[in-house]
């Protein structure tokens, strides 16, 4: 049997033998079919003309001067082509003479390069409205909003936190602590600040074990999430659901809760599969742009997770032509060869002393408990071994290296499951 897998803008092919395969989740988004004449932007504008829990963006945008629009950054493949355009229109519809900036929802990632801005917007959104990139780090233009439920300051950018009117676009897809990505996401971690980002992700609630994939409510990241969004009186969001060639094919426009809770509950019956044991799962991060780095490499394994026998192996296929994400995140896999000590000195910090990256780190090793992990990559192989896991570069070589390791277990025909996107599948154990 030949599969092939997302990796970078290209796949990579693996031939795995037909007795050994025990199938290929792929979520029933992956196989909607677009309707016949309708495209990404006409499927926003639908959503658009029936906003949920609240009126149309036009009608928000009466009177409102200042108006903040959230738009997602380089990491995320949000086809804002679809969705920026119609926004803008509207709130002009409603008022004119409104000064509209796009904010650029970094949370603590790098700076969004301009190439990349117009690579995403297009030229003539670039060169014609205000764009600012949100910087974390920013104190002089982060606002305080009051405490998180989690205890942490919630600051938050200060074009948002001054709008007379915030919205935001987005995508809903699984998200492996916060249950779904999308929605409140905007504001926390999109334009907040590092410190309250920090508390968020604090040790405690990444081991909640309603920190989860698909888990809303009871998710203690969630709610630290819904209230930033709801203090910051987020009053209009439009996110869409994307298939695996990050077409746009369902949109939710609206209240920031009640539309992204609509467009959860749509795909949870789209990407929703049952756990397949396997000892060998092999994985990808969906391709760019989320596979740029080692760091957001880690969703895609969670989605393996659920699957893989304790003692197998995760074979992760992911560019990383951008390294290792985080320089954070690097060393407190690379400096100490114990994850299980690093994982100990975590879960003894409080909520107001998480350090960046921890919460990756965290659930990476949660990962590494139960399995091995080679990693197909561009990355150098010293840096892919010093993130405790096995350089390889092709299928075969990376097939070789995990029947190997499953072979010294006593294993000597493994199982074989693939999930070709890692991050876009919500697997029910």
């Amino acid at each position: 049997m030949q599969v092939s897998l997302p990796y970078g803008k290209t796949e990579k092919t693996f031939n795995i033998p037909d007795e050994q395969s025990v199938g290929i989740l792929v979520p029933p988004v992956h196989s909607e079919k677009p309707v016949i004449g309708r495209f990404g932007s006409e499927i926003v504008r639908e959503a658009m003309a029936h906003p949920i829990g609240t009126p149309r963006l036009s009608e928000l945008a009466v009177g409102k001067k200042n108006v903040v629009l959230i738009a997602s950054d380089h990491t995320r493949p949000v086809p804002s082509r679809d969705i920026i355009p119609l926004m803008l229109a509207e709130i002009r519809e409603g008022n004119p003479e409104a000064e509209v900036t796009i904010l650029v929802a970094t949370g603590c990632h790098r700076e969004t390069t301009e190439a990349e801005l117009r690579a995403k917007f297009g030229d003539e959104i670039f060169d014609r409205e205000r764009i600012v990139v949100h910087d974390c780090d920013d104190e002089a233009n982060l606002v305080e909003l009051g405490t998180l439920p989690s205890g942490a300051p919630a600051r938050i950018n200060r074009l948002a936190y001054e709008a007379d009117l915030l919205v935001a676009e987005g995508f809903i897809e699984p998200h492996f602590f916060a249950g779904f990505s999308g929605g409140r996401k905007s504001v926390l971690p999109g334009v907040a600040a590092r410190l309250t980002v920090l508390g968020n992700h604090c040790s405690e609630f990444i081991a909640d074990p309603k920190a989860r994939t698909g888990i809303l409510d009871g998710n203690p990241i969630h709610e630290d999430m819904l209230w930033a969004a709801r203090h910051a009186k987020l009053a209009y969001i439009v996110n869409v659901i994307l298939d695996e060639k990050k077409q746009t094919r369902f949109a939710f426009a609206g209240d920031c809760v009640e539309a992204h809770r609509a467009g959860c509950e749509k795909l949870r019956s789209l990407c929703g599969v049952k756990a397949v044991p396997a000892d060998i799962v092999i994985t990808s991060n969906g391709g760019y742009p989320l596979d740029q780095n080692i760091y957001q490499a880690v969703k895609g394994m969670t989605g393996a997770e659920p699957c893989v026998r304790p003692g197998g192996v995760i074979i992760m296929l992911a560019a990383s032509e951008d390294g290792n994400g985080g320089e954070a995140f690097y060393h407190q896999l690379a400096d100490e060869p114990d994850i299980e000590k690093t994982l100990a000195l975590f879960m003894s910090r409080g909520r107001d002393e998480t350090v960046p990256d921890q919460w990756q780190t965290q659930i990476f090793i949660r990962v590494l408990q139960r399995a091995d992990v080679v990693y197909v990559s561009e990355a150098p192989d010293d840096i892919v071994r010093d993130f405790h896991m096995i350089p390889a570069h092709t299928p075969e070589e990376a097939l070789a290296i995990a029947e190997e390791i499953v072979k010294k277990r006593g294993i000597t025909t493994p199982d074989i499951l693939v999930i070709p996107d890692g991050v876009g599948v919500l697997v029910e154990e």
